[in-house]
């Protein structure tokens, strides 16, 4: 086809967006300013690159973060393969090998005969249709065109937590362990006592954080899933036990007993050679991180290959200015995507691609849209960020039951009443799917 898509941005949502318009034949122009210039929060040269943690969420289907992933595959995502291809052990968590998960996706991109990358930044909108995926980092002339095409956003802060080796924890003091012993033990847990517990939140919020800078300060908030730990322990003295630190599922093999709170690692890499401390997002100075977390039993000396870092994210007003496929209504070849939207977390951000790149391509081909049932996830959720009752109110959502319809039939038990909800799910997208003939001619 003699169409073709310009894509801003080659993370999650970019590279859904550029794969599903490639895959019906329509051509990519996909813009990516690494890796001639990176944002404060990436350092790695691939496509798709995960900053805060290396967890997709929940992989079984009666999970929020689960049925996501199940739909965006139902629709043909990129990253989710890509993910399930290059996993590593989490008990029921999709996590990843971010470097190795990286090179797929961009290999992917990179080896397709309709996608041209193209190198360095953007400083002026491209005429034709356009998906702009730049990510909550976006700064320089590409904010400035987002400023004029929205209006001023909305600023908010994200914190991703340290990573430590695992060679160096102390081995007599921590143990393997899935909460409730979900999927293989793959979670390193350090079980604190009363004591210890109270002397770590002491220090912790006494120590000492990084000075935001002046564009960091106005105003000074956080997604709640993201919340910085020294920021959710000046909450009240047991929040972080019922947070990050809830020894809940677990008891400790020493003790037979439930510790009074709990300290979490996950693999970070395949090898299981790095951990990162789930939870544990920070905006603390680095030796402050060093000192009060190595107070943790089994860190004390831990060697830390990352430390944990705060960085400014910005997202658009969606429900004043975005349609239900990721399109402005008043500039309607224009598509937003990504965590800017206001779809928050990983997968989110990559479904949100996912689905403008098909509504792009559905449009440009001439097809009958693809109307997503209101009780899907990827479906809510685009019905979340497009609603204008939520405009004066809005602030970002990741995949939850919460935001899909109710089911009708009270189902006491979590589990069944998540699978139903599930089941419902997948039922309706597969009926909207043969409906319009997806997958018999790309999408």
């Amino acid at each position: 086809m003699s169409a073709v898509v310009n894509v801003i941005g080659a993370g999650l949502a970019g590279c859904e967006a550029a794969w599903i318009l490639a895959q019906n034949g329509i051509g990519v122009r996909l813009f990516e300013m690494k890796p001639e210039r990176f944002t404060p929060a990436h350092k790695y040269k691939g496509f798709a690159e995960l900053v805060c943690s290396n967890s997709l969420k929940a992989a079984r289907l009666e999970s929020a973060a689960g049925l996501l992933k199940y739909e965006m595959e139902m629709l043909g995502s990129l990253t989710v393969p890509c993910a399930k291809e290059n996993s590593v052990e989490a008990g029921g968590a999709l996590a990843v090998d971010r470097e190795r998960f990286s090179d797929a996706v961009t290999e992917k991109i990179t080896s397709h005969p309709l996608i041209e990358v193209v190198p360095g930044e953007v400083t002026e909108l491209p005429e034709g249709t356009v998906i702009i995926a730049t990510g909550p980092l976006t700064a320089g002339k590409m904010a400035d065109i987002i400023r004029e095409l929205c209006g001023d956003g909305l600023s908010f802060y994200d914190a991703a937590a340290p990573i430590v080796t695992a060679e160096s924890l102390d081995r007599e003091k921590v143990f393997y362990a899935s909460r409730y012993d979900r999927g293989d033990a793959d979670y390193i847990n350090c079980p604190m006592n009363k004591e210890e517990y109270l002397a770590f939140h002491s220090e912790l919020i006494a120590a000492e954080r990084v000075q935001l800078k002046d564009f960091e300060t106005h105003p000074f908030s956080v997604y709640e899933g993201c919340m910085p730990i020294e920021e959710l322990a000046r909450r009240g003295v047991d929040t972080m036990r019922f947070g990050p630190m809830k020894p809940v599922g677990i008891d400790d093999p020493k003790t037979g007993r439930r510790p009074y709170a709990l300290v979490q690692l996950r693999r970070e890499n395949r090898e299981g050679t790095l951990f990162n401390l789930v939870g544990f997002q920070t905006n603390l100075k680095f030796g402050e991180q060093k000192r009060v977390f190595s107070m943790i039993p089994g860190l004390e000396n831990a060697e830390f290959m990352r430390f944990g870092v705060m960085h400014r994210n910005t997202f658009i007003n969606s429900p004043e200015l975005l349609n239900s496929d990721f399109s402005m209504r008043q500039h309607p070849d224009i598509f937003f995507s990504g965590q800017m939207t206001g779809v928050e977390g990983y997968m989110e951000s990559a479904a949100s691609g996912l689905l403008a790149g098909i509504a792009a391509a559905r449009r440009i081909r001439g097809l009958e849209p693809l109307m997503l049932p209101r009780d899907t996830m990827t479906g809510a959720l685009s019905a979340y960020v497009s609603d204008p009752f939520n405009s004066g109110k809005f602030q970002p959502m990741g995949a939850n039951m919460g935001i899909l319809p109710d089911i009708g039939v009270r189902i006491k038990d979590k589990k069944e009443r998540y699978g139903a909800y599930a089941e419902r799910a997948v039922s309706s997208l597969k009926r909207e799917l043969e409906r319009i003939g997806y997958g018999e001619d790309n999408c």
